[in-house]
């Protein structure tokens, strides 16, 4: 049975311990330097994004160019949180780069498109993704998980309260809870899918499920 169906947007992470028990007390302030770059290349994300929001309306086609840059941007951003208040599930100091590094253990990736509606360019980052920006600030707090890098999170979501609740269980027993784990997996996963839509990378819409633990889940079509 050949696999299908699963989203454009791939999210892979894996629990990296052992974790620090008080590590993850001062992974605030140790990212600052990821903090600072990021605010300069969130800035030409979103220049870049109105230059590729052009270019698929008039062409029907995302820049390779600057799709890749912006994907990277959102990986980046995904390996800081996952080291930090998104996650806090590994003690390996994030790469200054918008490459994927293999040996670290969180990915984020887009299938690139070949084609692109030009009408739903016009509508799905903000009309169609609603719903989704609802869910995601639940999640996320202070808005879209795309948006939020900058401020951190402007007020708490679900994601920054459970990853503090695991960094105590982890300052208690050494262990993280893998219950835990994988609901915050999911739920960031699904804001990096939802932050991909709305980037304008992908035309498939994000689905409401949330698909918990580390391993992007493979689904056969029709499933």
């Amino acid at each position: 049975m050949s696999i299908a169906g699963t989203y454009p947007a791939r999210v892979d992470a894996r629990l990296d311990p052992p974790l620090s028990r008080w590590l993850w007390l001062v992974k605030w302030v140790l990212v600052i330097p990821h903090y600072i770059v990021l605010a300069f290349l969130w800035v030409a994300f979103f220049v870049l994004s109105v230059a590729a929001f052009a270019a698929i309306l008039v062409t029907g086609r995302y820049p390779r160019a600057i799709f890749e840059f912006n994907v990277g941007v959102l990986r980046w951003t995904w390996r800081v949180q996952y080291y930090a208040i998104g996650a806090f599930a590994t003690d390996r100091y994030p790469p200054f780069t918008l490459e994927d590094d293999p040996g670290y253990p969180a990915h984020f990736d887009v299938e690139y498109p070949e084609r692109l509606s030009r009408g739903l360019v016009l509508v799905k980052w903000w009309l169609l993704a609603i719903p989704h920006y609802i869910v995601v600030g639940i999640f996320i707090g202070g808005g879209t998980w795309a948006a939020s890098h900058a401020s951190q999170y402007g007020w708490p979501g679900l994601v920054p309260v459970l990853a503090v609740i695991a960094g105590l269980i982890v300052m208690v027993t050494g262990r993280y809870p893998r219950g835990v784990y994988d609901f915050i997996l999911g739920m960031n996963r699904w804001a990096l899918r939802v932050a991909a839509y709305a980037g304008l990378m992908t035309d498939k819409y994000p689905p409401f499920r949330l698909d918990l633990g580390g391993r992007e889940p493979e689904r056969a079509d029709g499933e």
